[in-house]
């Protein structure tokens, strides 16, 4: 058994495990590469029959509409039950409020609506692309992560996860969260779409988009962006190696279109997966604040 073998193994076993100890699960679903490899992984571990789940997307209305065109493709293809979260309802209502500034954006708020979706919904398990590659806050999260009964996350509160063992026993009001390909790096993700031969959105390749630099990084122009007359717009042969929000996600310049190529570049950076996210450039513990109030 080859290494992308074990690691397809393990995730496939967790996905059964949540299926076993769980009554409502959900896989959320982004329409980036690492959900949509969790899609293939459970095909693997459920075909010919339905996931014992649904999708869930939580869109922030300010979704790259390449990504979301996949999304529609994919669920209609798959045949199985997408339930959408909408920020912009969130904001209607006055239980999110929308940020101001030329750095404005919807990615943090997708928590008041994610939490509205799991309570409505009453999921006692939600099954998420997350890696512990990524970032730091993620690298310390354990596959099975209690979320308390506000969505909450304690770094301090979290169970030990010896061997192939995961407790899923929860209190009425908490939730789980379940990270299926933690091991998995970046890397091993585009080993195993190229393996796959799984299609994924064409922003995760080289195309010409027009662009402005802010703050070290090329954001993608549109009608979402906050831009100062001073912006000036370039077009840039570029793409994007995380799916989010328009606003928070930079690319990066590429010229690479074959997945033999961009496996090669990936492999040759020096700059970090997450390094293109300007969410996480709030703080040294950005990302560690949004799942503390109950982030992906």
């Amino acid at each position: 058994m080859d290494y992308l073998d074990q690691l397809e193994a393990e995730a496939i076993a967790i996905l059964r495990e949540v299926a076993g100890q769980f009554e409502k699960p959900a896989l959320l679903f982004s329409g980036g590469k690492d959900s949509i490899t969790l899609v293939r992984l459970a095909e693997k571990a459920f075909r010919p029959g339905k996931f014992p789940f649904p999708l869930v997307h939580v869109d922030t209305g300010h979704n790259f509409p390449e990504v979301i065109e996949f999304r529609d493709q994919l669920v209609q293809k798959l045949g199985e039950k997408l339930i959408i979260g909408h920020v912009q309802d969130a904001i209607d209502s006055g239980r999110a409020i929308e940020q101001k500034g030329k750095n404005a954006s919807r990615n943090a708020l997708q928590t008041v609506s994610l939490l509205e979706v799991i309570e409505k919904n009453q999921f006692d398990a939600c099954i998420g692309g997350a890696r512990r590659d990524e970032e730091k806050a993620r690298a310390k999260e354990r596959i099975f992560s209690v979320r308390d009964e506000f969505g909450q996350w304690d770094p301090k509160r979290q169970r030990p996860e010896l061997w192939n063992t995961f407790n899923g026993k929860i209190h009425k009001g908490e939730n789980v969260r379940v990270f299926p390909i933690s091991n998995w790096t970046e890397l091993d993700v585009w080993n195993y779409i190229k393996r796959e031969n799984i299609e994924i959105p064409s922003i995760y390749y080289s195309h010409h988009r027009e662009v402005i630099e802010r703050n070290g990084v090329w954001m993608a122009a549109h009608e979402f962006l906050n831009m100062d007359a001073d912006d000036k717009i370039y077009t840039k042969s570029v793409r994007f190696r995380t799916v989010g929000d328009m606003t928070c996600t930079a690319a990066v310049e590429s010229e690479k279109t074959e997945i033999d190529d961009i496996i090669l570049e990936i492999s040759q950076s020096k700059i970090s997966e997450r390094g293109a996210r300007m969410d996480d450039k709030v703080s040294e513990a950005a990302m560690e604040d949004r799942k503390k109030g109950g982030y992906f």
